[in-house]
């Protein structure tokens, strides 16, 4: 029996070369193109294992293609770190059946959902492309993953955290939730249960008050917060909103402070998050409310002391990546060496777990004849939902249906040191676990 793969080369021709990824209606078009050749080969008497998502070749001496999304531009550049991390990872797994990986350009997403509607567009033209790392943020996803899902792509993000893009972590899927989309970072709704014990039992506060600027990842943050504060019987009394670029806060601020806080719980991104820290000390009734943000809020407003902060992982150091035998201090030095820095994200380890992740299901379902490798999408799809027991930086990782992988995990930190500028050095003052 005759076995024919029908798919892509890897110069992006194949059975689908007239197809345009500039709208889901030539998509559409062409991939009823593709079934079209299919059924042809079929009546032709070969065999061919059909995916209903397509196959990537990748021919001799050829690379297998990954892309990193992150926000390169904007929000602090926060996104460097992943990327880098990626390539770390890349680095450290080697070849995969005798084919090198490349990651290419990084596509910028600027942290907005036609950024990442953008950076999508252009994974998907180039029909070479079997994965995407990425996006830096949660509205980027909005934008990507649609595009993303629809090409048949498999997508793992380090650092979008929105419930939207998952599930409401009891069996149903979020607004945003797509095909084919996975992440290491955890579902906020794990965040807003640690910030909000913390500030319950561990400061006695009862009266909170939130801000958010209408992102999905600050509104699904703040209110993963306010239901969880809620259910253990304290109060949000308050529930501000910014507009994104916005730095006069005294308007919002003072609207808040009438209604008495105690506390102010503001995941904002890290130009607004900053604004609100050096502010908010200046408004009648604000002076010694207890201000808890994101990992931002460290890189944004280091002069400020005494706030705290909410992170995904913090105490990775012995941890080991199963698939490169890498220790999270190990990457976190070699990082340090290669860049001349410390990483400005905890979320690197994130990146770096998201991208063996990814590497080792492609190793999982591609097929070698001879010099020549196929990676059926669907099957990878199947081989990172099926993911349990991985032993990565960030402890062990086992995804969902909706494309949770993350572990749940949350820390509380404090900035008492304006001299501390990495997250990692802060004291920990409260951890979670689900």
């Amino acid at each position: 029996m005759t076995t024919t793969f029908v798919g892509y080369d890897s110069t992006g021709k194949g059975a689908l070369e007239q197809e345009s990824m500039k709208t889901r209606k030539t998509r559409s078009a062409a991939r009823l193109g593709w079934m079209v050749v299919v059924l042809a080969i079929l009546l032709g008497g070969a065999c061919v294992p059909v995916s209903p998502l397509g196959t990537v070749v990748v021919g001799p001496g050829e690379e297998i293609q990954l892309r990193s999304m992150e926000a390169l531009t904007s929000t602090g550049k926060r996104g460097i770190p992943r990327q880098r991390a990626v390539a770390m990872a890349v680095a450290d797994y080697g070849p995969i059946k005798g084919h090198g990986v490349t990651i290419g350009a990084g596509l910028d997403t600027l942290c907005t959902a036609e950024g990442g509607a953008a950076a999508a567009d252009m994974a998907v033209n180039d029909r070479r492309v079997v994965g995407v790392i990425g996006t830096s943020c949660s509205v980027g996803a909005v934008g990507a993953a649609p595009i993303l899902s629809e090409a048949g792509l498999a997508v793992v993000s380090a650092s979008n955290t929105a419930p939207s893009l998952t599930s409401d972590l009891r069996g149903n899927a979020g607004e945003h939730n797509h095909a084919g989309y996975f992440r290491t970072a955890s579902n906020d709704l794990h965040q807003g249960q640690a910030v909000a014990e913390f500030v319950y039992r561990e400061l006695g506060l009862r009266r909170m008050a939130t801000i958010d600027d209408g992102d999905p990842y600050t509104t699904g943050f703040t209110g993963a917060f306010a239901a969880a504060f809620e259910a253990l019987g304290g109060a949000v009394v308050a529930a501000g909103k910014v507009d994104r670029g916005e730095r006069d806060m005294m308007p919002a601020l003072s609207r808040i402070a009438a209604e008495g806080p105690e506390g102010l719980f503001f995941p904002l991104f890290p130009g607004e998050a900053a604004a609100i820290a050096r502010q908010a000390g200046a408004v009648e009734g604000l002076e010694g409310v207890v201000l808890i943000g994101s990992d931002s809020l460290l890189l944004a407003a280091r002069e400020v002391v005494g706030f705290y902060v909410v992170a995904p992982e913090l105490r990775f150091g012995g941890n080991v990546n199963e698939a490169t035998g890498k220790s999270g201090e190990q990457v976190a030095a070699e990082y340090a060496a290669r860049y001349g820095e410390a990483p400005t994200a905890a979320s690197f380890v994130h990146a770096y777990d998201a991208t063996t992740l990814l590497l080792r299901a492609i190793e999982a379902v591609a097929a070698a004849d001879g010099d020549t490798l196929y990676i059926d999408r669907a099957r990878l799809r199947e081989a990172l939902r099926g993911t349990r027991g991985f032993q990565g930086l960030i402890g062990e990782i086992a995804c969902d249906e909706y494309g949770d992988c993350g572990t749940g995990r949350a820390y509380v930190a404090q900035h008492t040191d304006p001299a501390v500028t990495e997250i990692t050095e802060l004291p920990v003052v409260y951890v979670y676990e689900p």
